[in-house]
C-alpha cells in the first residue's frame, strides 16, 4: 500500500492532544456531543403566578440585546463534532468530563 497522501486524504488532528491522524485508516474517532438547556417542563409556584411577567420579559429582551444570535442559541442548544486520536478517546471516554 502506498503511504503517499492522496488528494482526498487531507489530515486532521486529535482536538485533545494535536496528533495528525487520517480519517479512513481506523485509527481515530468521530466523536459527537449534544449538549440541551434542561428540556423539563418549568415548575411554577403560586408566587411565581402573581408576579410581573410582563416588566420580566422585557428585562430579558433587555439582557440579550448586547448578546449575539450565536451566544443565543449556545445557552440552549450546542453540537460539536470532533476527531480524537485512539490513546485521547480511551482516556476521554472513561472520564468525559475530567
Amino acid at each position: 500500500m502506498d503511504d503517499r497522501q492522496q488528494p482526498d486524504e487531507m489530515p486532521t488532528w486529535c482536538r485533545r492532544c494535536g496528533a495528525e491522524i487520517r480519517p479512513g485508516r481506523g485509527d481515530c474517532y468521530l466523536v459527537g456531543v449534544v449538549a440541551l438547556a434542561d428540556p423539563s417542563p418549568p415548575q411554577f409556584s403560586e408566587e411565581d403566578l402573581g408576579r410581573d411577567l410582563r416588566a420580566e420579559i422585557a428585562d430579558l429582551i433587555d439582557a440579550m440585546q448586547d448578546q449575539s444570535d450565536q451566544d443565543l442559541m449556545d445557552q440552549v442548544y450546542r453540537r460539536l463534532i470532533f476527531y480524537l486520536c485512539g490513546p485521547c478517546y480511551r482516556a476521554w471516554i472513561e472520564n468525559p468530563t475530567g
